[in-house]
């Protein structure tokens, strides 16, 4: 039995998908299973039961030794989210929780971090583990985030194996739901089919160009295939970043949209909102020297290619992975 937490959402969604097209269809899929249009992320799929969030650990009892491992890939990712005591107990506590449980009957662990813990980028984006405590989250969410990976860190008591992972800039089928939190690929193309046309913010720093702003853009695919090197290997325990290595313009990414729906390119600038301006991030790129140290050399899909697939196979028609 394999558990998995925010089944419904993106990422665990399309885990569950992958999951099955490799013959795993013994899962416990675990989320708030109140929202329609994430529920058809799971339409089509194969899996054991369905169990509320709030019930789950009322649930797991007595089943503890039937579970081969859990992805815990559950959370509130609304970077807006002002609620300080729901981040917590579902960010924090909620994965307190997790963790002794999986301490307690030694079951293996992967947990999803975020990127959103490096803040502007002033300590970089190392994941050694040495500069974990120097990090300065913008904003709650990602306060949120660094304060479990720093309780993972004092731990004494761990599971098996575990690994946390933070992600970077992911996009990719399943998150037609996500609204404005869905990727910049997503909004790019209803803004392209929409109107011909896509807006991108105007750069206010001295020498970078406008558009010119890079992110590590990062195919799910591509994290897919990193969850369950890491769920069949199950060495090398700790934290670490899952991006490409690789920063990308934003330019970059809506050229390859453009091209993907054989379109020719119309790009226009406007200015970045007064209210996130001293806040907005000019770069950030995962450093993936631990990573590959880890053992993964399965490599990342380039962005040209992941956007094209993305479009060409999914957005076009609606499908989900």
């Amino acid at each position: 039995m394999i558990i998995i937490t925010g089944a419904a959402g993106f990422i665990g969604s399309c885990l569950v998908g992958e999951l099955n097209i490799l013959g795993y269809h013994d899962l416990v899929l675990v989320d708030h299973f109140s929202h329609p249009e994430k529920m058809k992320n799971l339409d089509g799929k194969r899996y054991h039961s369905l169990v509320p969030r709030d019930q789950f650990f009322q649930w797991i009892q007595g089943r503890e030794a039937a579970v081969e491992f859990i992805f815990h890939i559950g959370a509130r990712t609304n970077t807006a989210e002002q609620d300080l005591e729901v981040l917590h107990e579902l960010n924090v506590a909620y994965s307190q929780r997790i963790w002794k449980l999986c301490c307690d009957e030694q079951i293996p662990l992967i947990y999803a971090s975020s990127a959103a813990t490096y803040g502007m980028g002033m300590e970089g984006f190392s994941d050694n583990p040495a500069l974990l405590a120097a990090l300065k989250p913008m904003n709650p969410y990602g306060r949120s985030k660094q304060e479990f990976d720093l309780w993972v860190m004092e731990q004494k008591e761990q599971p098996l194996f575990w690994a946390g992972f933070k992600f970077f800039n992911v996009f990719g089928p399943n998150e037609y739901h996500k609204g404005r939190m869905a990727s910049v690929v997503f909004h790019a193309y209803h803004q392209i089919k929409q109107s011909g046309m896509v807006r991108l913010f105007r750069s206010h720093r001295e020498g970078i160009a406008d558009g010119e702003q890079q992110r590590d853009f990062i195919y799910v695919k591509d994290v897919l295939r990193v969850l369950i090197h890491f769920m069949h290997h199950r060495k090398n325990s700790g934290l670490y970043n899952l991006g490409t290595g690789k920063a990308r313009s934003f330019k970059d990414l809506a050229l390859a949209v453009f091209h993907s729906l054989n379109m020719d390119p119309h790009i226009e600038f406007v200015d970045t909102p007064q209210d996130i301006r001293n806040t907005y991030q000019y770069f950030t790129q995962a450093d993936t020297g631990r990573l590959l140290a880890a053992g993964y050399q399965e490599g990342f899909t380039e962005l040209e290619a992941a956007v094209d697939d993305y479009v060409r196979a999914y957005l076009n028609h609606v499908i989900y992975l």
